[in-house]
């Protein structure tokens, strides 16, 4: 059966004329009611009671109407798939911070995986200047990094994450209002170092210090330095995303420290400029909707 004998039925009742079907689908009217003709030998029935210029439906007509319009929105949408699928890649290659992998990445996925259910992830953890010479270099379609510009990449801001001090359950900076360096200073400091320029500035914040700050645990790992300020070795200064779940359950808690004020960890999304374009945008919008952008 010819979809074009189809369309043009169903065209010819919605619009309530075979010329302006006609017009419609840039044919001729004599060509409409070709395949019009063409559709009722098939069918073996007459279709139309046509008296003048009027037309209306015959009986086998009112019956084959939903069944045609079934075919026809069958096939139309299976176009639109086709289409799709064509200009979409089979695979997401996407490359990610650590911190990002933990707190945004789990959230991230599911949601791009329900937008494009035929699409695979390909998920890379790496440094930030790892993920920027892969997507250099078109083995990751996207990456997460921290805030870089380069003029071969399109580089937008997700999220900034602010740093801030946290403590343990029953510490005695709960409650007790804004603390000072000093303070600060007298306890024992799990220090989470990733190496960027905001972890520099909570350095330089103990360098007028007279006496160095009680140092005790160093990690390059964000949930070790967590649990570790929960197992109440020390306090930290930490990324708000990365504890967010500890504050709500009153595990972890924010304390008051101006000098902090204004000190995040900002996080980019990056993509090759004039590629990936469908996905950057989307991952993007999704982001703002799981984390606070500033």
């Amino acid at each position: 059966m010819n979809i074009e004998n189809i369309e043009a039925f169903v065209y010819v009742i919605h619009y309530g004329s075979f010329n302006k079907a006609a017009e419609v689908l840039f044919l001729s009217q004599p060509s409409v009611t070709a395949r019009i003709q063409s559709l009722e030998r098939e069918l073996d029935c007459r279709l139309f009671d046509r008296i003048g210029k009027q037309v209306s439906l015959t009986d086998e007509g009112r019956r084959f109407l939903p069944y045609a319009q079934q075919l026809l929105q069958t096939f139309q949408k299976s176009k639109i798939q086709l289409k799709q699928k064509r200009t979409l890649p089979n695979e997401l290659r996407i490359g990610c911070t650590v911190s990002v992998s933990n707190y945004v990445i789990p959230e991230l996925v599911p949601k791009m995986k329900r937008k494009y259910p035929d699409v695979n992830f390909k998920l890379t953890t790496a440094t930030t200047e790892d993920i920027v010479n892969k997507v250099l270099n078109r083995e990751l379609d996207v990456g997460f990094v921290r805030n870089i510009s380069h003029p071969n990449l399109l580089s937008t801001k997700v999220y900034e994450d602010p740093i801030r001090l946290y403590v343990y359950e029953d510490h005695p900076f709960i409650g007790s209002g804004i603390v000072s360096i000093e303070e600060i200073g007298e306890h024992p400091l799990v220090f989470f170092e990733c190496g960027s320029l905001d972890w520099m500035r909570i350095h330089r914040l103990f360098a007028s210090m007279s006496q160095p700050p009680n140092i005790e645990f160093q990690t390059d790992n964000l949930e070790t330095a967590k649990k570790l300020v929960l197992q109440r070795v020390g306090i930290a200064f930490l990324p708000s995303l990365c504890v967010e779940q500890e504050v709500r359950e009153n595990k972890l808690f924010p304390i008051e420290f101006p000098e902090t004020s204004g000190i995040s960890l900002q996080t980019n999304i990056i993509a090759l400029n004039g590629e990936s374009g469908l996905f950057f945008n989307n991952a993007l919008d999704i982001c703002k909707g799981i984390t606070t952008v500033k």
